[in-house]
């Protein structure tokens, strides 16, 4: 079995598609709107099979978040960039936008050479090796 996309709901639609085109090379597809439910979203399509749904409706209720600011029923996003010098570069270019950086690249307990960072709307995503 294979993952075939993972879905966000985002409140500002076109940004958050401009975030993960620019920094993450990913292939946005045609708009899809769905004017009688208020519903639009975006596929975006990276090197392999998984894509990212970007998604938004008018009737978007806010979720609860846990004790300690996560939300419920999602953790992180990871990319692979391929070195650890891209690792770097990729987090500095990404600071530079006002973007936060929640924990600078560095070797983790489990191998993994990563940096974590918020994207526009503050969903927590690895950029890993």
């Amino acid at each position: 079995m294979n993952i075939t996309h993972i879905a966000l709901w985002v409140n500002d639609l076109e940004a958050m598609k401009s975030f993960y085109l620019r920094y993450f090379q990913g292939t946005a597809s045609k708009k899809y709107r769905n004017p009688k439910k208020g519903f639009e979203s975006y596929f975006i399509s990276f090197g392999n099979a998984t894509r990212l749904e970007l998604m938004r409706s008018k009737s978007m209720i806010t979720e609860k978040t846990g004790e300690k600011g996560y939300n419920f029923g999602y953790s992180h996003l990871a990319f692979s960039t391929g070195s650890e010098e891209v690792v770097d570069l990729l987090t500095e270019e990404i600071e530079k936008t006002g973007c936060t950086v929640v924990s600078r690249p560095r070797k983790t307990g489990d191998g993994y050479y990563e940096s974590s960072i918020r994207d526009p709307e503050g969903n927590l995503v690895e950029i890993t090796v």
